[in-house]
C-alpha cells in the first residue's frame, strides 16, 4: 500500500461539481493498493499516517503528527501511485490492485484512520475528482506498507 501524503494549508475534491470532502490544515492522502495488500497493511499504513511527524512545533521542527494538531485528513484513493513506465511512455498500471480489492483497502485505511480518532473527509472512490490543494511548506512524503514495501527493502 502506498501514501504519497502532502501537509496542506487546506484542501477539497470535488465530483462532477459537488464537494465530496474537505478539510482546513492537516494531510491529503492520495493512496493507492496493489496486490496482496491486507486489512493489517492498511492499519499499520494509517496509524503511521496519524503519527507523522510532519507539522511544526512552536521551535519550527517537524516533530508534530496529526495526533498532536487535531488536524483533519483527505484521503483519495488514487490507483496510478501504482503506475509503471519503466518500459515505454504510457504507463502500465498492473501493480494497481483491482476494483474490489483496492476499494476494500480503501475502506479499511478510512476506518483504520477513523479509529485513531482522526478527522477524515474522503473522494469517491472510482470516480473522476478533481482535488484542489494548498501544500503547507511544501511538505510530500511517500509511505509504503505491504509486500511492496518489504521487496523495496531488500
Amino acid at each position: 500500500m502506498r501514501a504519497l501524503v502532502q501537509r496542506v494549508s487546506r484542501a477539497q475534491v470535488t465530483v462532477e461539481g459537488v464537494v465530496t470532502g474537505a478539510i482546513g490544515p492537516g494531510l491529503v492522502v492520495f493512496l493507492g493498493v496493489t496486490h496482496g495488500d491486507s486489512a493489517t497493511d492498511a492499519a499499520k499504513l494509517a496509524h503511521k499516517v496519524f503519527q507523522l511527524r510532519c507539522f511544526n512545533d512552536d521551535a519550527g521542527a517537524m516533530n508534530k503528527s496529526l495526533a498532536d494538531t487535531g488536524g483533519a485528513a483527505l484521503v483519495v484513493s488514487q490507483f496510478t501511485l501504482y503506475g509503471d513506465t519503466a518500459k515505454g511512455n504510457r504507463p502500465s498500471f498492473v501493480q494497481a490492485a483491482p476494483a474490489a480489492d483496492a476499494e476494500a483497502g480503501y475502506r479499511a485505511f478510512l476506518g483504520g484512520l477513523e479509529a485513531l480518532g482522526a478527522s477524515v473527509a474522503a473522494g469517491v472512490f472510482r470516480a473522476h475528482m478533481d482535488v484542489e490543494l494548498v501544500n503547507d511548506g511544501p511538505v510530500t512524503l511517500l509511505i509504503e506498507t505491504g509486500p511492496s514495501a518489504a521487496a523495496d527493502k531488500r
